[in-house]
């Protein structure tokens, strides 16, 4: 039967799933990115561009990275491990 509980397992799985995701992108807009600086053929405006997704997909990894580490160094030096792991209050 299910129970309220059995939404602590589930949402930790739905978070590795959208972080493994999150590398997934973060590697094909590199691919992406690299291919696009490949063919540009030294137009100006398409390696811009290229540079542009590159720049993107590093941004996008560097924010998530460092949000959690913000978290993780949060709950380290507090010592509230709430903030990294979901858990339902029960009364």
């Amino acid at each position: 039967m299910a129970q309220i509980s059995c939404l602590e397992p589930l949402f930790g799985r739905v978070v590795s799933i959208v972080a493994a995701l999150a590398g997934i992108i973060f590697f094909v807009m590199l691919i992406v990115g690299g291919f696009r600086y490949l063919f540009s053929a030294g137009n100006p405006k398409a390696t811009e561009a290229a540079k542009g997704t590159i720049t993107a997909a590093f941004l996008g990894i560097f924010l998530i990275v460092g949000a959690y580490l913000i978290l993780r160094l949060i709950a380290v030096f507090t010592g509230i491990t709430s903030l990294t792991t979901f858990q339902i209050f029960q009364f």
